[in-house]
C-alpha cells in the first residue's frame, strides 16, 4: 500500500482553510489551529524528510499548546466592555419597576416587559400593583410589591 505524502503547501492550504471557518466562526479557535497547521508546513519546508505520523504529532502538540496558552491568557486579561450585561437579558431587568400584567396568584403571575411576557414569583398582588425585581432565576423573575 502506498504511503500517505503530505507536502509543506498541504499544511498552508489547511490553514487558509483553517482561517476561512474562525472568519465564520468567531472565537478564536480556529485561529490557533491555523497557526499550528502554518508552522508545520514552514517545519516541513525546512525538513522535508519528515514522515507524516511526525507531522501530524507536531500538529497536534502545537494545537493544544497554543490554545491553551491562549486562554490562560484569556483568564489573567479578561475582556472588559461598556456593556457587561449585554446578552444576560434578564439581569438587565433587575431593580426596574413594572405593572402586572397578570396578577400575582399563588405566588405566580406575569408581567410585561416591552414586547415580552415574563413569568414573576412573589407575594400575592392584585393586577393594579407595581412590582421591583428582585432577582433572575432563569427564566423567572423574583419580585416584591412596590408601594
Amino acid at each position: 500500500m502506498a504511503e500517505l505524502e503530505i507536502f509543506f503547501w498541504n499544511w498552508w492550504e489547511l490553514a487558509l482553510m483553517l482561517l476561512v471557518v474562525e472568519l465564520l466562526a468567531p472565537g478564536f479557535f480556529f485561529m490557533w489551529l491555523a497557526a499550528s497547521s502554518f508552522v508545520t508546513g514552514c517545519l516541513l519546508l525546512l525538513i522535508p524528510s519528515m514522515d507524516v505520523e511526525m507531522q501530524v504529532l507536531i500538529f497536534s502538540v502545537l494545537s493544544v499548546v497554543a490554545i491553551t496558552l491562549w486562554r490562560l491568557y484569556g483568564k489573567k486579561h479578561p475582556v472588559t466592555t461598556d456593556h457587561p450585561l449585554l446578552n444576560k437579558r434578564g439581569q438587565q431587568y433587575i431593580g426596574r419597576t413594572f405593572s402586572l400584567y397578570k396578577p400575582i396568584e399563588n405566588g405566580e403571575g406575569k408581567i410585561k416587559v416591552d414586547d415580552s411576557i415574563w413569568k414573576v414569583h412573589g407575594e400575592d398582588c392584585d393586577i393594579n400593583a407595581k412590582v421591583k425585581v428582585i432577582a433572575v432565576r432563569g427564566t423567572v423573575f423574583d419580585v416584591e410589591q412596590v408601594d
